[in-house]
């Protein structure tokens, strides 16, 4: 076993936390190890955000190319190469991990170790990290392991060789017909994907409607954009079992529903902490349900000195949480330990047209008893969206009826995930909806819609 120098913190697991968190401590004279089994950058590089989002580009440039006659322009035929669709998305993810590994190779510290990080225990010197032949002690401890897919027990599923969010790149043949299961922001995306690449899809879920956090009519909304598209929504579909064919896979179902046949299966029904293999007992650390670690607003375990960031934390697990995580880590390590996880967290659902969300929908802002007003905008009166050919989808506002506060906005239309950053930037500012009303937009822009909305409450 090789003893390695003592670290002031060491990091597992370089993630969207775990990285800049690295740099950051680094910077402010902190020794640190970063240790990664796998490759750098989390899912968000290697098969999440990085290489969906440019697959996605792909996807919609083919659908704009279809739609060329709206726009008189002739074009006779769009011939998809999926290979190099593919391709193109494994380089670019290779390409944002390249130029990490290229960092790393150029500093002393933090120092880069390969290999599978455990925890050995806890002593007088600080905690005891064993990664490899080599053991190392540091001070504190980050744990930023991320997730995988999880697989629901349905009987015959272990048989099937199964697409999943972390091996979709490896698939360079187009399903000729797709089954997904799950119908959350993965599912949707990768449905869209697929059908746009020229994929018949089957979307399968269990509840009687999909986007299971968005509002009812939100989500019935996205529903029928996505039918447009030509994808298939069976619903309410509890699924009996599985079985391999010569020709893909049947997917049989409870009920005495017909059986569906198709040429692959994706299964997006979540995600699963990284925690079972860290020798957490080791210290006296135990994980909550679903392998989740639990934390306080400061990210810290019950185990002083052993800190947590990033998607096992529990919580919304999102690229851009586990980067804000980081901060938080940082302030706590090395700064003046004044940021937390209060926090107000928006998302996106990146199908076409986008899903821009930010704070409470209708349903949980009546649930909480808040008195409310609701604003709707439908894209189609925005000038910018006609102009463009993007007129689908609609804004809804959720504002406090009394003080004009903003609870939550879900924009879905072409570029929510940007437009819903005007309601985010007022809401942490804490500002009310008045002030995105009575302000000055540039016209002709999408943006207008979002004051349009506002000017609907008055």
């Amino acid at each position: 076993m090789t003893i390695a120098p003592r670290y002031d913190v060491a990091i597992i697991g370089a993630g969207q936390a775990g990285l800049p968190l690295a740099n950051g401590l680094a910077l402010r004279g902190k020794r640190v190890a970063l240790i990664e089994r796998k490759h750098l950058g989390g899912s968000c590089i290697n098969f999440g955000c990085t290489p969906t989002k440019a697959a996605i580009a792909s996807a919609r440039l083919a659908h704009l190319a279809r739609r060329g006659r709206e726009f008189g322009l002739h074009i006779p035929e769009v011939t998809v190469d999926f290979a190099a669709v593919i391709e193109r998305a494994r380089n670019v993810a290779a390409a944002s991990r390249n130029t990490l590994e290229q960092w790393l190779g150029s500093v002393e510290n933090p120092t880069l170790l390969r290999g599978q990080g455990r925890l050995a225990g806890r002593a007088a010197d600080g905690f005891h990290i064993r990664v490899g032949e080599t053991e190392l002690t540091a001070g504190d401890v980050v744990l930023n392991t991320g997730t995988r897919s999880v697989f629901p027990p349905i009987d015959g599923l272990a048989d099937i060789a199964v697409i999943h969010a972390g091996n979709w790149l490896e698939h360079k043949e187009l399903p000729r017909h797709l089954a997904i299961i799950g119908s959350g922001a993965i599912g949707l995306e990768m449905g869209q994907f697929y059908r746009r690449m020229g994929a018949a899809v089957t979307v399968l879920e269990a509840a009687d409607r999909i986007a299971g956090h968005e509002d009812a009519d939100i989500a019935s909304a996205m529903q029928r954009l996505l039918e447009e598209d030509g994808i298939r929504f069976h619903l309410k579909s509890a699924i009996a079992r599985v079985r391999k064919t010569a020709d893909g896979v049947v997917v049989e179902f409870g009920g005495g529903a017909a059986p569906l046949a198709a040429s692959h299966l994706f299964v997006a029904t979540g995600r699963k902490p990284n925690t079972d293999d860290l020798g957490l007992e080791s210290v006296g650390l135990a994980v909550e349900r679903h392998g989740i670690i639990a934390v306080d607003a400061r990210l810290a375990t019950s185990v002083p000195g052993l800190w947590v960031g990033g998607d096992i934390r529990g919580g919304p697990q999102f690229t851009h949480t586990s980067w804000d995580d980081h901060r938080v880590l940082l302030s706590q390590l090395a700064g003046d330990g004044k940021r937390t996880t209060k926090r107000i967290v928006p998302y996106a659902i990146f199908t076409d047209p986008e899903l821009g969300r930010v704070g409470l929908t209708e349903t949980q802002a009546r649930q909480a008893g808040r008195a409310i007003k609701v604003a709707r905008f439908a894209m189609a009166q925005n000038g910018k969206a006609a102009e463009i050919g993007e007129t689908q989808g609609e804004i809804k506002l959720v504002v406090d009826a009394a003080s004009g506060e903003i609870l939550g906005a879900a924009i879905l239309a072409a570029e929510a995930a940007e437009l819903v950053h005007i309601y985010i930037d007022a809401m942490n500012a804490g500002a009310p909806y008045h002030e995105i009303a009575n302000a000055v937009f540039i016209h002709p822009t999408l943006a207008e819609a979002v004051q349009s909305a506002t000017l609907t409450l008055d």
